[in-house]
């Protein structure tokens, strides 16, 4: 019996490898693949540098094993930076309506991994095709909600793909100071991303050279037909960190996580390695400082804290004392004898006694605010100047012996008058012995 020709069996054995036929392209990298640019889920090789001068990226977060950006695994870790945001969106005709809705799917999901605020990333959105419409400015809207619910309102525009007549409007327009932009010295980068399907109806190189060089960093995202050497013109060195590619509209939105990669800045702070006693503050710039509570200032380690000197200051206003607070407050006190008054600031005499000068030898008793009175231990007495003390038994020798002297010099003095009345009786005995003698003389004559 012949065996079957092999060709009969053809068609099945076709029909088994069909479906892993249709998956080649995604799996191997197809005629549009080029090494200067991201295909969706995959690194490119990095571009020639040195075309045009390169312009700073947004510190991004390290990849994980899974190629999740490190902030979306760690929550608190990875914190996007501010920045001034323009989406410039391509809705030309060949943009069907639902392909659309795909595109502002991926701008509100890459608004949702922002910080949106007035002091963090601001959001316009320029829509374009033949004419360029700026849908909002970068100071419309502060907050996600508002900011999402603007861009569904968005409706496409019309025919043409006016791709450098948009980066010209975003220059002129919404990168303004009067539109929200912030300026040069407050080093917030200026961002666009480009989404468009096609190939630009008029000249882009020079108009993307002159935004680039303003200090716009330039981001181009292709989908299905657009022409790759045109987002290579549009978009900032490295080629490979600022051109995408996705095949259709269905898996734009897939890109979000890329972009959350890109602007996503790692929070040393939430990292819980910084050394600060007090407080931790990241820095737009992806590094951080410490800060103290109010009333402690940085010691010069730049980590830890101490207690500011507020009486140091000489602004406390304690009319006595000032007395620092551990806390890094102060409160004020009174000297000795003095009591502070309902402001907490002046002083006033409460005890004469405590002001050590009274003069008391032993015990000073207060009669109130303003007088006092001197007293002594026990076992003793005050002196005549009501200030000194004296022991009693001291006191009763001390009048004792002036006792004995009064009486000594009493005594002394009766002697000295009783010998002069003596010789004074004396002398009168004598003077009436003449009188008498002179008297009989006369009588006889």
């Amino acid at each position: 019996m012949p065996r079957p020709a092999p060709a009969r069996h053809l068609p099945g054995l076709f029909l088994l490898i069909w479906p892993l036929l249709l998956l080649l392209p995604l799996a191997a990298p197809g005629p549009l693949t080029l090494p200067s640019f991201r295909r969706l889920g995959h690194r490119g090789h990095r571009g020639s540098p040195g075309r045009r001068p390169a312009l700073a990226a947004p510190h991004r977060a390290p990849h994980s094993e899974a190629g999740v950006p490190g902030g979306t695994r760690n929550a608190g870790i990875c914190k996007s930076r501010p920045l001034d945001l323009v989406f410039i969106i391509d809705s030309s005709r060949s943009v069907r309506p639902l392909e659309f809705t795909k595109v502002k799917t991926f701008v509100s999901q890459i608004i949702d991994t922002l910080d949106i605020g007035s002091a963090d990333t601001r959001v316009a959105v320029v829509n374009y095709a033949s004419t360029v419409k700026i849908e909002f400015h970068l100071q419309n809207y502060s907050d996600k909600q508002s900011l999402k619910q603007a861009v569904a309102r968005i409706t496409p525009l019309s025919t043409g793909t006016m791709s450098g007549l948009a980066i010209q409007t975003a220059m002129d327009e919404a990168f303004t100071v009067e539109a929200g932009a912030r300026g040069p010295t407050s080093n917030i980068p200026k961002v666009a991303i480009i989404v468009t399907d096609g190939r630009p109806q008029d000249q882009v190189n020079e108009v993307a050279a002159r935004a680039r060089a303003s200090g716009i960093e330039l981001y181009a995202v292709g989908v299905d037909r657009a022409d790759m050497e045109s987002l290579k013109m549009i978009a900032s060195d490295p080629l490979d960190e600022h051109v995408f590619y996705v095949e259709t509209y269905g898996v734009i939105e897939k890109l979000s996580s890329r972009f959350q990669e890109t602007f996503c800045a790692i929070d040393k702070c939430a990292l819980n390695t910084h050394g600060c006693e007090h407080i931790c503050v990241n820095d737009r710039t992806g590094s951080y400082h410490c800060e103290c509570y109010e009333g402690y200032v940085l010691n010069e380690d730049r980590k830890t804290c101490s207690a500011e000197d507020k009486c140091a200051l000489g602004t406390h206003g304690c009319q006595h004392l000032c007395v620092n607070d551990r806390n890094g407050t102060y409160h004020c006190e009174c000297y000795e004898g003095y009591a502070l008054n309902a402001d907490k600031k002046t002083c006033s005499v409460r005890n004469k006694c405590a002001l050590g000068s009274h003069g008391c030898q032993h015990i000073c008793v207060s009669d109130g605010v303003a007088s006092y009175h001197c007293d002594c231990y026990p076992g003793h007495t005050l002196n005549e100047d009501k200030k000194t003390c004296a022991a009693i038994e001291e006191a009763r020798r001390l009048v004792s012996t002036e006792d004995a002297c009064g009486c000594e010099a009493t005594l002394a003095f009766q002697d000295k008058v009783s010998s002069y009345l003596q010789r004074l009786n004396t002398k009168l005995d004598d003077i009436l012995k003449k009188l008498q003698i002179n008297e009989y003389g006369q009588i006889h004559r």
